[in-house]
């Protein structure tokens, strides 16, 4: 009986920790797509590469929860976590791809400095965003 409530809490803690996951990515994504309907300048293009950087954390710390959740699934990296996702379904085989195509340029981020580096990466964010937004939806309502 006791062990019973000990599970009942942890899956309680568990489920408050994705609800709070999920409301950081939601408010991430917005301050994301608001940078992105910006004109262009390089001021735009390097806050939205800095918003990219924070709305791809909280949404794969999010997936992370969800698999966790639903799954009970444990993956401790971004890479692993999409790779998850798509073995269950949540993600196709091309959004997987794209995921993991993603989780390399949020590892370019840091060589900003270098034009060209910034340049690709702010081309492709507006994809991304799309690709987050619908990745974001279905784990908040599956």
């Amino acid at each position: 009986m006791e062990s019973e409530s000990l599970e009942s809490l942890e899956r309680l803690e568990i489920l408050e920790r994705f609800e709070i996951r999920l409301g950081e990515t939601s408010r991430a994504l917005e301050t994301f797509r608001q940078i992105i309907d910006e004109p262009y300048s390089t001021i735009v293009r390097d806050a939205a590469i800095q918003r990219f950087e924070y709305t791809f954390e909280a949404l794969w710390k999010l997936l992370k929860e969800y698999l966790k959740v639903h799954d009970g699934l444990i993956c401790n990296s971004p890479k692993t976590c999409f790779r998850e996702a798509f073995s269950t379904g949540i993600l196709s085989e091309d959004e997987a791809v794209a995921f993991l195509e993603m989780t390399d340029m949020r590892n370019l981020t840091s060589h900003t400095y270098k034009e060209d580096v910034s340049q690709m990466i702010y081309e492709k964010l507006a994809d991304y965003y799309s690709l987050m937004a619908k990745l974001m939806m279905k784990m908040k309502f599956e």
